[in-house]
C-alpha cells in the first residue's frame, strides 16, 4: 500500500513544463504512442492477473460459466468506466479489478448461502463504494484503520496463493518449472511482462498436457455470455466477505491508485472515480463481478513517460486501454474453458506468481513500523490460518484480532498512530 507520492520532479513543475514549447516532443504529435501505451496497460492489466479472479469466484461457488460471466462483467464495466472517466477529467485514469480482493475470497471460500450470497456480499461492497465517495465520513472512518493491520490482513489472505506455485513445484515439477522459470528470466529483463510471459508458457503447457492426453476442448463454451445470479443477502456473507472485500480493495488499491497518479503529477478526480467504480461493481455482482476500483500497479503504464512526454495528453493512453479492454472482455470464456482443462496446480501457480510483488509490499508495510509489529503479526496470522467463525472466514477475525492488540498495547505505550487516512491526506 506504501506507493511513494512523490517524483522526481515536483507535480506543479511537470504541468508548467507541459506547456512549454520546447516540451512537446516530436513523437507526441501523433496519438500512436499512446494508444501504443493503452494496449500494454489493457494486456498486463488482464494478462497478469485474470487467474487470481477466476480462482476467487469458484472457491466462493461460482462453477465455470458464472466465473466466465463474472470475468467479463468485471471487463465491461471497467472498460467503460475507464472510458467515462479519462474523457471527461483528461487525467489518464485507469481502474481494474480487485485482485487482492478476489485473492480474499480464496482463502475465504464459500459461505453460508453459497454463490448467491457471495453475489449478495459483492453488491453490499459497490454500494459502499459509491457511498465512500459521496459521504466523506466514510472514507475517513475506513481511513482510520491503520495501514499496517490492513496491509498485514492483505498479507495473510494472499498467503495460500503464494504457495501454489512451490506446492505445485513440488508435485508436478515438469509442469510447472518451465512457468516459474520463465517468470523468473523475464522479471529480470523486463519486470512487467513476468506474468503475462509465464501465463502464455503455462497455456503453452496446457496445450502440450492436452495433446499428449488426448483431450479436447470440443464442446467447452468459448463465445462469452453473461449468467445472471439473484443476489441473496446473509450476514455471514457480509461480515465474511463484504466487510473485508471493501477494506482491502479500499487500501490496497483505490488509495495507492490515487498516490501512483500524484506521483505523475495527476490529480484523482476521486468521487467520480469511486461513484462510477461503485455503480459499476453493482452493476456486475448480479454476473458474478466481485469489485473494480482505481488500478494501482498498472496505472503508471497510462500515466507515465512510456504514455508520451505532454502529460496533457496521457489520458489517451487510458482511454484506449479502456476499448483494449472491452476487446479482451470477448476471450473471457475461452480462457475459462482452457484453465478448467489445465492439469490441477498450474494455474494457480501462475496466479501465485503474479501476487508475490504485493504481499512483498504488504507484508513491508505491515512491519514497517515497530509499535504495530505485534497487532500485524497476530493479524497476519489469523488471516493465514483460514479460521472461521459462525461462518464468517478467518479475513474478518484477523482484522477485529489485530485492532483488539493494538488497542491492548498502545493504550499503555500511547505509540503513535499511523493509519491509511494519512495515506490517503499524503495522496490527495
Amino acid at each position: 500500500m506504501h506507493h511513494s507520492a512523490h517524483s522526481a520532479a515536483d507535480p506543479a513543475d511537470a504541468v508548467d513544463a507541459a506547456t512549454r514549447p520546447e516540451h512537446h516532443h516530436p513523437a507526441d504529435r501523433g496519438i500512436s504512442r499512446q494508444v501504443v501505451a493503452g494496449i500494454v496497460t489493457a494486456l498486463v492489466g488482464f494478462t497478469s492477473s485474470f487467474a487470481v479472479v477466476l480462482a476467487g469466484l469458484k472457491a466462493v461457488g461460482a462453477t465455470d460459466a458464472q466465473a466466465a460471466s463474472g470475468l467479463l462483467a468485471l471487463t465491461l464495466t471497467f472498460g467503460l468506466g475507464v472510458l467515462l472517466l479519462s474523457w471527461r477529467s483528461r487525467v489518464p485514469v485507469t481502474l481494474a479489478w480487485s485482485t487482492p480482493g478476489a485473492a480474499l475470497l480464496v482463502s475465504t471460500g464459500m459461505v453460508d448461502g453459497g454463490w448467491p450470497a457471495a453475489v449478495g456480499a459483492f453488491l453490499a461492497v459497490g454500494a459502499m463504494i459509491v457511498l465512500t465517495g459521496l459521504v466523506p465520513a466514510l472514507g475517513s472512518l475506513i481511513g482510520r484503520i491503520p495501514v499496517a493491520l490492513a496491509q498485514a490482513m492483505l498479507a495473510g489472505v494472499l498467503l495460500s496463493l503464494c504457495l501454489a506455485p512451490f506446492k505445485s513445484l513440488g508435485s508436478t515439477p515438469l509442469l510447472v518449472a518451465p512457468v516459474i522459470i520463465s517468470w523468473l528470466v523475464v522479471m529480470k529483463l523486463a519486470s512487467r511482462w513476468a506474468v503475462p510471459v509465464a501465463l502464455a508458457v503455462a497455456l503453452a503447457v496446457i496445450g502440450i498436457y492436452l495433446g499428449a492426453t488426448g483431450a479436447s476442448l470440443a464442446g467447452a463454451p468459448l463465445l462469452p455470455a453473461l449468467v445472471w445470479t439473484t443476489p441473496a443477502l446473509s450476514l455471514q456473507a457480509l461480515a465474511g466477505i463484504a466487510l473485508p472485500l471493501f477494506i482491502v480493495t479500499m487500501a490496497s488499491q483505490n488509495i495507492p491508485g490515487v498516490a501512483v497518479l500524484k506521483s505523475f503529477g495527476f490529480t484523482t478526480p476521486w468521487r467520480s472515480s469511486m461513484v462510477v467504480t461503485g455503480v459499476g461493481t453493482m452493476a456486475g455482482a448480479p454476473f458474478g463481478g466481485h469489485a473494480i476500483n482505481l488500478a494501482a500497479l498498472s496505472a503508471a503504464l497510462a500515466a507515465g513517460e512510456e504514455a508520451g512526454h505532454d502529460p496533457k495528453r496521457r489520458w489517451i493512453a487510458a482511454f484506449s486501454s479502456g476499448w483494449a479492454y472491452l476487446v479482451l472482455a470477448a476471450t473471457s470464456a475461452a480462457l475459462v474453458s482452457l484453465v478448467a482443462a489445465a492439469p490441477a496446480g498450474l494455474v494457480e501457480a501462475v496466479a501465485g506468481l503474479a501476487l508475490l510483488g504485493t504481499m512483498a509490499s504488504a507484508i513491508a508495510a505491515a512491519l514497517q513500523d515497530p509499535h504495530e509489529r505485534i497487532g500485524a503479526i497476530v493479524t497476519f496470522l489469523m488471516a493465514a490460518s483460514g479460521l472461521s467463525f459462525g461462518g464468517i472466514g478467518a479475513a474478518f477475525w484477523a482484522l477485529l484480532a489485530g485492532l483488539l492488540v493494538r488497542w491492548l498495547l498502545t493504550s499503555r505505550r500511547k505509540a503513535p498512530v499511523h493509519s491509511a487516512r494519512q495515506d490517503a491526506e499524503a495522496a490527495s
